[in-house]
């Protein structure tokens, strides 16, 4: 792909979660090559339904958490790491409203691929995506838990399920900045070891 129709995808995706944001999943395309400040035929060129462009913006997202937990997982201070990206992942899902609630609207969580995808491919990659993040995740929980920073009963699919419930509370009833840090030190004190 050339470098300006590189950076037209990717005005269109970041436009389109803007738009998705505040309209909701009725938002037009003409809305977001309004806010992407583009052409339609652009747009249409990238993504030829809305529907691949809900799913390309769901994909790009599990992109992003994955890149966020294979670097942190090296960080040297495992436990600030392990904080940093639960808190990265749920100040991204708020931004993903609309689409997190579309998304929960499947299966009851924000960990399955819309309805509307329709293509095999992308289906095998959010697969793909989800798995390998999975593993990160994996990393690290296990390095925060040895660094004596996370209580060592948590397991994955506990942090998955909680880490699920905070993005779902706080993309369906809009959290505050202040409201979503508040929410999550109650929870990560939950996470840490008991005193002895």
């Amino acid at each position: 792909m050339r470098s300006d129709a590189r950076r037209n995808r990717e005005r269109v995706l970041a436009a389109a979660e803007e738009v998705l944001a505040t309209e909701g999943m009725s938002a037009s395309m003409r809305a977001v090559a309004e806010r992407a400040g583009v052409g339609l035929g652009t747009i249409y060129r990238h993504f030829p339904t809305q529907e691949a462009l809900y799913l390309e913006i769901v994909l790009d997202w599990r992109r992003r958490l994955l890149t966020d937990a294979a670097d942190l997982s090296t960080a040297p201070d495992a436990g600030v790491a392990f904080f940093a990206f639960a808190t990265r992942m749920v100040e991204r899902t708020t931004r993903m409203k609309a689409l997190v609630l579309a998304i929960a609207q499947v299966d009851g969580t924000p960990d399955a691929v819309p309805a509307l995808a329709g293509s095999p491919d992308a289906a095998a990659e959010d697969a793909r995506l989800r798995g390998e993040t999975r593993a990160a995740m994996e990393v690290l929980l296990t390095r925060a838990q040895d660094a004596g920073a996370v209580r060592a009963d948590l397991r994955l699919a506990e942090l998955l399920a909680l880490l699920n419930a905070a993005c779902l509370a706080a993309a369906h009833i809009g959290w505050t900045d202040d409201l979503r840090e508040r929410a999550l030190a109650v929870m990560f004190d939950g996470f840490r070891p008991r005193p002895a």
